[in-house]
């Protein structure tokens, strides 16, 4: 029967086994899971749908929404800002009801890590988890450092910080210290280790703050707008002066103003109602986002043309040229309240990746532990702190913020991978620890009768084969007494086989083209011939693996899986394959530096995997049994019980 036990692997080995450690697949947080963890502390669950708007939004709307406006219009997009938001809103939305099936699914610390090990393996899942401690550490860091200059600038200037909170220079090192964005990164972390409602409702303070000076600047700006007459739409050069494609290359630039909601994802364990209020709060959250980036980018747009902008202050400089110099003091504290609520929502999540890792054995059991009174992960929070604090203090990490973007997107793409696997071949293997090895065996055992049972009828009678899974049910009886009936049901089985392994290719293919179709498209440099036949190849993949995955059938097991009664991303599979061919384009156009500097921390993630994380993995001395029979293994493991 297909009862398979990690440890016990043939002497033809090593190569096998490190292969097979790489592709195993945890199975999703049930009830049962839950009860044999009840010796560990859980998370606590506090949050409702409001508290995870609050996260949503204010890790998403950070300060460079009041720089980016002024780049993106000089640069691409002009009086069509508004619309480049929108298409970048949209593409993030793509990316987010992917998150929302899975996270309502699987409600367990982890985020993209957690859903990349249930359905892709654990090797891809270790490079999410490990690419997502880089995004969220030097996140933290830029931002911390971000948040001095603006201080300042309430202060009446860039050197009017207090002593003790002001930039200075080490000459012996050679470095610019910054002891405001160590503080603020120590005090962020001590607000997290209280508990995550009392963080959160910080948060969600400093939220409403950033977004009521968002407020201010839109009606502020409309009025300024209607009385001028708009001048910035009535231009010679019209509302597209770069054409589509500045449009369209303007949208690409601002789509990384939305990272950020995924934040929501990574507190799935600690809501009330996850099947819920998850999707509704990463949807709300996102809308949020977008209809203040296109309310505020429509009237900034209008009121100076978009050529005199200013690319470092926009929105304040836009407000001067109307005589309202004082609004910079209000543009300001909505940058100041906008970088502390990111700076919040980078440090929150990271603890939560090492507790899931932990969990599962990649990381020491360390990262694991929960503190019994806050029931938050005290230890990986502090540690975390302390890590982003450094950098924040010692090292100018505006050069390495490219490499934040890498963790996110990468993310971005396996979720929705995740999703195709999840509808079309989910997982039909599940691990159980090894202390289950006698119910194991009795179930192997019960269903190994049967189907020898029903083998040797096979023979004797037409040939024709049944099916093994029924209980109560003689499955040689079927067989000799009801052939068509045992017919049918061994060629469904062939079919449903033939249609998972269809299904499979199909979704390897999608992700070869997009890989392909992206790469020559945005590789210029490549000879016109070459590119175009590139762009044809990856092109005909994508459609010929959409189309099929279109006329198969979904799995029917994808109803079962995990926690149902909640969100169903819609439009599968053309919204996955949209969401991964948009995901892995901008990975591609991260630049070569970006990707060298990520190429260095993942190698060092091979490392860590390959000497501890994969000798510890939970699942190293896992059995694997069909997911029709766990229900009943757990069944058998506890009728055993008693007579112990």
């Amino acid at each position: 029967m297909g009862f398979v036990a990690e440890s016990n692997q043939g002497a033809n080995g090593g190569a096998k086994l490190g292969f097979k450690s790489l592709v195993r697949r945890k199975r999703v947080d049930s009830i049962h899971s839950r009860s044999s963890d009840s010796g560990h502390h859980q998370l606590a669950k506090e949050l409702s749908i409001l508290h995870l708007i609050a996260i949503g939004v204010g890790s998403t709307i950070g300060a460079g929404v009041y720089i980016l406006v002024g780049t993106v219009a000089r640069e691409h997009s002009g009086p069509a800002l508004a619309f480049s938001f929108l298409i970048a809103g949209i593409a993030a939305a793509l990316s987010a009801f992917c998150y929302a099936e899975l996270a309502s699914r699987c409600p367990s610390a982890g985020s993209a890590y957690h859903y990349s090990y249930i359905c892709v393996g654990e090797g891809l899942a270790w490079i999410i988890g490990w690419a997502l401690i880089l995004e969220y550490t030097i996140g933290g860091s830029a931002v911390a450092r971000g948040i001095s200059p603006n201080l300042a600038l309430l202060f009446g200037g860039p050197d009017s910080l207090p002593p003790f909170l002001a930039r200075y220079t080490v000459p012996a090192l050679g470095i610019v210290v910054d002891p405001c964005a160590a503080i603020l990164v120590f005090v962020v972390t001590a607000l997290l280790c209280v508990g995550i409602k009392e963080s959160t409702f910080v948060q969600s303070v400093v939220t409403i703050a950033n977004i009521f000076a968002m407020i201010f600047v839109i009606l502020a700006g409309g009025y300024l707008g209607f009385k001028s007459g708009w001048t910035g739409y009535k231009l010679s050069s019209g509302y597209f002066p770069y054409g589509v494609d500045g449009m369209l290359a303007g949208a690409s630039t601002v789509f990384f103003s939305y990272i950020g909601f995924d934040s929501v994802a990574s507190t799935a364990e600690e809501v009330k109602n996850p099947q819920r209020d998850l999707p509704l709060g990463i949807g709300a959250a996102l809308s949020i986002c977008c209809m203040l980036y296109m309310l505020v980018s429509a009237v900034i747009v209008g009121l100076v043309p978009y050529y005199a902008m200013d690319p470092d202050t926009p929105i304040s400089s836009a407000f001067a040229s109307h005589g309202i110099q004082w609004a910079a003091y209000i543009i300001t504290i909505g940058a100041v309240t906008a970088l502390c609520s990111t700076l919040m929502g980078s440090l929150l999540p990271q603890p939560r990746i090492l507790m899931a890792m932990a969990r599962d054995g990649l990381l020491p059991s360390f990262f694991s532990e929960v503190n019994p009174r806050t029931q938050v992960p005290v230890k990986s929070t502090i540690l975390t702190g302390l890590i982003a604090a450094t950098l924040a203090f010692s090292m100018d990490v505006e050069q390495l913020a490219g490499m934040v973007s890498v963790g996110t997107l990468l993310a971005f793409t396996m979720v929705a991978i995740s999703v195709l696997i999840l509808r079309y071949v989910p997982p039909d293997e599940v691990p159980l620890p090894s202390s289950f090895q006698d119910a194991i065996d009795s179930v192997s055992l019960r269903y190994s009768n049967i189907i020898s049972t029903h083998e040797t009828d096979v023979e004797v009678s037409t040939g024709q084969s049944g099916v093994s899974g029924e209980k109560n049910t003689p499955k040689g009886e079927i067989s000799a007494n009801y052939p068509l009936i045992a017919k049918v049901a061994a060629q469904a089985i062939f079919s449903e086989k033939k249609r998972r392994k269809i299904a499979g290719w199909m979704i390897m293919l999608n992700c070869v083209g997009a890989l392909i179709l992206t790469y020559s498209a945005s590789n210029i440099g490549l000879p016109s011939y070459f590119r175009l036949t590139l762009c044809g190849i990856g092109g005909l993949l994508l459609l010929f693996s959409l189309a099929v995955l279109t006329s198969i059938e979904q799995d029917d097991a994808r109803h079962n899986f995990g926690h149902t009664g909640g969100f169903i991303c819609p439009w599968v599979p053309l919204l996955p394959i949209l969401s991964i061919l948009i995901n892995t384009y901008l990975l591609l156009n991260l630049g070569a530096d970006t990707w060298m500097r990520v190429s260095v921390w993942l190698v060092i993630g091979v490392f860590v995997y390959v000497f501890y994380g994969r000798t510890h993995s939970s699942l190293q001395h896992a059995v694997y049994v069909p997911a029709s029979h766990v229900d009943e293994i757990y069944q058998s493991s506890a009728e055993s019980l008693p007579s112990e």
